[in-house]
């Protein structure tokens, strides 16, 4: 039986062949394709996310966002770079797991905040 409490680790981390979408496989079996448009509006970065909730940003126009490189950040996380110049988010293997996990319901929350906002996922945009 798998300790849920342990840190997840990657044992396969693969960029789809149209660079639209990021498969990754966990040492715990666990395994999720995470489309390139989820991975851009919901980075980890300061740009997306801001220092608190007030300045955080709703992205829009990014329904065929593809990634453009995966680096590796020391052993405990990825960066990413979009097609759109964006590369400043440091994806760790946790947060990783976690938009995968949920990704379900994190895009209905995005959807329903582009929706609130005004916002598009084919006209570029932010609020």
């Amino acid at each position: 039986m798998a300790n849920v409490s342990k840190e997840p680790w990657p044992s396969e981390i693969r960029l789809s062949k149209d660079k639209r979408a990021l498969s990754i496989t966990f040492d715990s079996g666990e395994a999720y394709e995470i489309d390139a448009e989820m991975l851009r509006v919901q980075s980890p970065s300061a740009a997306v996310r801001g220092h608190t909730e007030a300045e955080r940003k709703t992205v829009g126009g990014k329904r065929n966002a593809a990634i453009t490189a995966v680096e590796p950040v020391g052993n405990y996380a990825l960066r990413l770079r979009f097609d759109d110049g964006h590369d400043t988010g440091i994806y760790s293997w946790a947060y990783l797991r976690d938009l995968g996990a949920n990704k379900q319901a994190r895009f209905k929350d995005y959807i329903d905040e582009l929706t609130a906002k005004g916002l598009d996922r084919d006209i570029p945009g932010q609020k």
